[in-house]
Formats: C-alpha cells, sequence, structure tokens
C-alpha cells in the first residue's frame, strides 16, 4: 500500500551486549559526566560560600 520507512526503536542495550570498545567509550562518556557534575558542584559551593560570607547563615 504505502512505501513508509519503517519506524525505528532505539532499545537501550545491556552491558553484556556491548563490545569491549563500546564499554571503553560508555566509561570516558559517564567519566565526563562526573566531572561535570563535580565541577558544578564546587562553583554552586563557593556561591553559597560567598553568599553565606555576605549576609550571614542562618541555622
Amino acid at each position: 500500500m504505502f512505501d513508509e520507512e519503517p519506524i525505528l526503536t532505539h532499545r537501550a542495550q545491556t552491558l553484556d551486549q556491548m563490545s569491549i570498545e563500546d564499554l571503553r567509550e560508555r566509561i570516558r562518556m559517564l567519566s565526563a559526566g562526573i566531572a561535570d557534575c563535580e565541577r558544578e558542584i564546587s562553583r554552586k559551593e563557593a556561591q553559597k560560600s560567598a553568599a553565606d560570607a555576605l549576609f550571614g547563615t542562618k541555622s
């Protein structure tokens, strides 16, 4: 009837389905994400410390 493209679904692979290189790439990506989160935490802690120093802390 219609010449439609098939609908592709993205299914997450389990770790045992991934190749060694895919696993290494996943580790690189996750490590980069963790580093980004750690930098953001440090930035927010510095902002909070500056605000606390300026306005004092409320207990």
